[in-house]
């Protein structure tokens, strides 16, 4: 984005309005009036660990400890995910919206037909995770992919918020433990954590082999490059 246009905007915007802005290198510019601020995932103190080491998420609405003791309807964030790198298989315990500015590939388990299949995303596309669904995101360019992700209920430091394969082979360890318990939450009942770690382990060992999981195919890499072009024009045409 060329400095004219920053200049422009940062002049008529209102004061508390915003713009968020992606560039196609992954970087985020937040534009408010007389004021810019580049996403430095080193020193943004607002940026919370997400999921993997290496991926950071910042909350837009709700926070990290939203759950049913401390309650928030929905909570948006914007997630940024490392360059060719990708989340340990997990589930969440609430539906989950992805809005992908990027190439990104989802792994899903497909219970119906005991499969699991990756659905490739481009920029502009949205996936919706029901709860519980066994999946996985990777970003599949070698730039920082950012994520739009809205979910009910549950904040980052949620118990059922990414249920990996090792913390739900510990939950079906405690459940057959406390199988006869009467007060034993009605949610562990609901799941058959056993079968959702084997599930995840599965994920585990067949998605490092399936290649569309990670790379960009020849038309995606050009249309990458004509997206870069497309919004050099864009913004320039708006100077």
């Amino acid at each position: 984005m060329s400095h004219q246009l920053i200049d422009n905007l940062q002049r008529i915007l209102p004061a508390g309005a915003s713009i968020l802005v992606t560039d196609s290198d992954g970087c985020l510019l937040t534009i408010r009036r007389h004021c810019v601020q580049t996403l430095d995932s080193e020193r943004d103190n607002d940026l919370l660990p997400f999921i993997d080491q290496g991926h950071v998420a910042r909350y837009l609405i709700g926070s990290a400890a939203t759950s049913d003791r401390n309650p928030t309807n929905a909570t948006y964030k914007l997630g940024v995910v490392a360059a060719h790198r990708g989340f340990t298989p997990h589930a969440h315990g609430a539906e989950h919206f992805v809005f992908s500015t990027g190439y990104a590939a989802c792994g899903l388990y497909d219970a119906e037909r005991d499969d699991i299949v990756t659905v490739p995303l481009t920029p502009g596309m949205m996936l919706h995770i029901p709860a519980m669904m066994p999946h996985t995101f990777n970003n599949r360019a070698g730039t920082p992919l950012l994520l739009l992700i809205a979910n009910t209920g549950m904040g980052l430091d949620h118990e059922d918020y990414a249920i990996t394969a090792a913390q739900a082979e510990v939950r079906a360890r405690h459940a057959h433990d406390h199988h006869h318990h009467h007060n034993h939450h009605e949610h562990e009942q609901s799941v058959d954590f056993a079968q959702l770690a084997a599930v995840l382990r599965r994920m585990e060992q067949t998605l490092p082999q399936m290649q569309a999981h990670y790379r960009l195919n020849w038309g995606e890499r050009l249309a990458m490059r004509l997206r870069w072009l497309a919004t050099q024009l864009e913004r320039g045409a708006t100077e």
